[in-house]
């Protein structure tokens, strides 16, 4: 029997972990170590697959939305068995998982319970940054002479159409209602102004949620539904600092041993956000061996053990792919080739925590690999496990995609 996925250590009362913030590095942590932490903590390697796909989004702190086929990809990869209708019920129906604009204005998919921190801290910097924008970019498209004014008054608007609609609208739905939103205007070359900023801003303010899909599981035609209404009791609040601190413990235990540097980038926030997050936590130093220092909870040094020889073929924009700044002990040499111009990672092929190549699909809908680098007979044939596994649960359909790598279309 599978060993069960290790649980998120728990915060102290006083939100730190037991034991007290060491001024001095624990130990050392190798790059080895750290791949071992990643195929077991990541649910990759098979015998620490999960069975829901809430489990798998707790293994990852929280899925990558920006491409929707993206979510079910993921939890497939990480899932014993996995079925649309399983992943349908966690999103739509139970309302387990929820699409939530955060970290670095990207779209993820929450654990219900993680979006009171999300909404106090990472969503909370992004709507006022995308309020800021938009209301100067109203002024400037001519819009109104009050940007604020205008987008309080266009939030309003909207909040006040949607509370008559608990079953929620589309985009278009909401245009042809609120006629103050449905304009085009070109406030930048290439960046055309649209009703759905104001939907965008709603969404990372927490007052909408991109509810029930019109579409398939890849691609994302939501109903714009009232947050309270889509979760029927509203979470308590936490405080700013209370979010930061509650993420970034679960990614420590996600990622960790994961620098500064990888925190600041992962959260979108400040280095001043970030080192009080870990404060909070208790985290403890570690050395890594491009001689760094990263972090660990307190409760969470103990070395990880290799698990055994293992492959995963993951998604463009993984979680995993994408969960950290500094990459090469996963990705060695092949950056260059794994990500797009604009800094986004394609699809992966992974043997034992190291990249070594991508996936692709031929006209069939066959899952095919293409490797950047010499792997042994036994490491192939568990990169053609993955590929017929995978191959199998598309069912002839091919994943369309936006984000592109070199590798891919070699």
């Amino acid at each position: 029997m599978a060993p069960p996925p290790a649980p998120v250590p728990s915060a102290s009362p006083h939100g730190r972990p037991r034991g007290d913030r060491p001024t001095s590095v624990v130990r050392h942590v190798t790059d080895a170590e750290r791949r071992a932490r990643l195929a077991t903590r990541h649910a990759l390697a098979p015998a620490w697959r999960v069975d829901s796909p809430p489990d798998a989004a707790r293994a990852m702190t929280v899925l990558h939305a920006t491409e929707p086929a993206t979510v079910s990809l993921s939890c497939h990869a990480r899932m014993r068995s996995l079925t649309t209708r399983r992943m349908d019920h966690a999103l739509f129906t139970d309302r387990s998982l929820v699409k939530q604009l955060a970290m670095r204005r990207t779209l993820f998919v929450f654990p219900r319970d993680l979006l009171p921190a999300a909404w106090a801290g990472a969503s909370a910097r992004v709507a006022a940054t995308e309020r800021a924008r938009i209301t100067r970019d109203v002024v400037a498209a001519g819009l109104a002479s009050d940007g604020d004014d205008w987008l309080d008054r266009a939030r309003e608007e909207v909040l006040a159409l949607l509370a008559d609609h608990p079953e929620g609208l589309t985009a278009r739905e909401i245009r042809g209602a609120v006629p103050m939103i449905d304009v085009r205007v070109a406030v930048r070359p290439g960046d055309p102004w649209t009703a759905s900023r104001v939907l965008t801003q709603l969404g990372a303010t927490a007052d909408l949620v991109r509810g029930t899909n019109t579409g398939g599981w890849h691609s994302s035609r939501p109903r714009w539904t009232l947050m309270r209404s889509w979760l029927g009791a509203v979470p308590a609040p936490m405080t700013a600092a209370e979010g930061y601190r509650e993420i970034t413990r679960r990614w420590l235990y996600s990622f960790g041993p994961g620098t500064e540097d990888d925190l600041v980038w992962w959260l979108g926030a400040t280095r001043t956000i970030v080192r009080g997050a870990l404060a909070d936590v208790g985290a403890v130093p570690v050395s890594l061996d491009d001689g760094t220092n990263g972090w660990l909870l307190a409760d969470d040094v103990d070395e990880v053990a290799d698990p055994g020889p293992w492959a995963a073929l993951l998604p463009v924009l993984d979680p995993t792919v994408m969960g950290w700044r500094a990459r090469d002990f996963y990705l060695g040499p092949h950056r260059d080739l794994l990500f797009e111009r604009r800094g986004n990672a394609g699809t992966t092929a992974w043997v034992n925590g190291r990249t070594v190549g991508c996936w692709t699909q031929d006209e069939s809908g066959r899952v095919r690999t293409r490797l950047l680098e010499r792997v042994s007979a036994d490491e192939r044939r568990l990169l053609e496990a993955e590929a017929e596994r995978l191959t199998a649960w598309l069912a002839g359909f091919r994943v369309p995609t936006v984000y592109t790598s070199p590798a891919m279309r070699t």
